[in-house]
This record gives structure tokens, C-alpha cells and sequence, in this order.
């Protein structure tokens, strides 16, 4: 069984590289293995090394550190608040939407931002 740190951890390397629109084979092909390792560490079947994930952050834009965001000292993933999901950007769905919204200029970007806000409020 996986440990919770390492599925953590795969799950910010999957986070990231769709948020940047990243595939598997072009972040292995940067890093230097096969795109099915990279599919292992997402999934946290396989631990990721000190040396590759500092590879992976480098390829990606991130610092080590962010692969560990967003865990508790104790390994845990922390609990959702409201209707917000804990692993909200695990879902495909929503990063389509992250990556889509900062598509957007600034200046619409911010007006669709206001939009959301007032439809929430409504609701």
C-alpha cells in the first residue's frame, strides 16, 4: 500500500502538469525517463526520489516544497471546509477551468471574478 505522503505527493506532480497543460511524455522526455514512471509516481505506486522530484519541480516551474503543500504533519490530507472538496483541483474538470480562467486577460479576468462572486452570493 501506497504511503499517504507519497500519493500526496504524485497527486501535486498531476495537479501541476495539467495545470500547465503539461503531458506526461513531454514532463518524462524533460526529466529524462519513461512516461510511465511519471504515471506511477501520480498515482503514488512508486516513491519519488529526492534528486527526481527536484528534476520534476525544476521542469515544471515549482520549488520542492510544493509538492508538499497542502499536508498535515502528520501525513494527512487536511479536511474539506464547506462545500469546498479538499482535492478540488484532482478533478479534471476544475483545472480545465483554473487553466481556462487564466487564459482570460487581465481585465475580463477580473470582471468574470466579480460575476462569480455576485452568482455565489445570490445562490
Amino acid at each position: 500500500m501506497a504511503h499517504l505522503v507519497d500519493v500526496h505527493v504524485g497527486k501535486r506532480i498531476r495537479q501541476r502538469r495539467w495545470l500547465i497543460g503539461m503531458t506526461q511524455q513531454k514532463l518524462a522526455d524533460m526529466v529524462g525517463i519513461k512516461f510511465q514512471q511519471i504515471q506511477k509516481y501520480e498515482t503514488g505506486a512508486n516513491r519519488v526520489s529526492a534528486s527526481r522530484l527536484w528534476d520534476i519541480g525544476e521542469a515544471m516551474g515549482v520549488p520542492v516544497a510544493f509538492f508538499f503543500e497542502g499536508l498535515k504533519d502528520d501525513g494527512a490530507q487536511p479536511e474539506a471546509t464547506g462545500n469546498v472538496p479538499t482535492d478540488m483541483l484532482s478533478d479534471k474538470e476544475a483545472m480545465e477551468l483554473v487553466r481556462t480562467y487564466y487564459a482570460i486577460p487581465e481585465a475580463q479576468r477580473r470582471r468574470l471574478f466579480e460575476l462569480a462572486r455576485v452568482l455565489t452570493d445570490v445562490a
